[in-house]
């Protein structure tokens, strides 16, 4: 089978011929990814993608890059996340970031993150951007039922069109049929 773009871009120029293999590729899904949420009007564009992007052209033979990893990590941290936001009282509160820190939204924070580091290294499918993902829901920064299912979608959205790429410029996924 003949190498994947990425090992012969990193064979011809090192690191930084992986480096702008990375970036070029997060730049085109996340920009595609921003685009859609500017038509939309919905928060398609969060920081837990960037991480996300990252590890999915950057490191894609890492256990923690793969495509169910990426899901399930991101779909427990939402999960996670409304649900503390909602056992300490902090839904429909101003955000954090607004508001600044009160121990309801320092208790749903943390616990959420704790809650979620524990069930995917429980599934062995950690994914570290998870983390993230549940801190943006714990803390109000996205915590409508919109803004939610807007997350979803747009993980959704990055994680096939990462590992479509990826497919179509010859990575493939750890344990994938070659």
């Amino acid at each position: 089978m003949k190498p994947s773009l990425l090992s012969r871009v990193s064979e011809r120029a090192g690191s930084a011929g992986a480096g702008a293999y990375t970036a070029v590729l997060s730049l085109v899904v996340l920009a595609a990814s921003g685009t859609i949420g500017l038509v939309l009007s919905s928060p398609w564009l969060f920081p837990s993608l960037g991480p996300t992007v990252m590890l999915v052209f950057g490191a894609p033979e890492h256990p923690s890059s793969r495509p169910l990893n990426a899901a399930v990590g991101h779909a427990v941290a939402l999960v996670a996340g409304v649900a503390c936001l909602f056992l300490f009282g902090m839904n429909g509160k101003p955000s954090a970031p607004s508001a600044g820190l009160s121990t309801g939204y320092v208790l749903a924070g943390a616990l959420s993150v704790a809650i979620t580091a524990f069930v995917l290294h429980a599934l062995k499918l950690q994914h570290p951007p998870a983390g993230a993902t549940t801190l943006i829901v714990s803390l109000g920064v996205i915590a409508t039922p919109l803004g939610i299912l807007s997350m979803a979608a747009a993980i959704a959205f990055t994680i096939i069109a990462g590992w479509g790429i990826n497919w179509a410029l010859g990575e493939r996924p750890p344990g994938a049929v070659r």
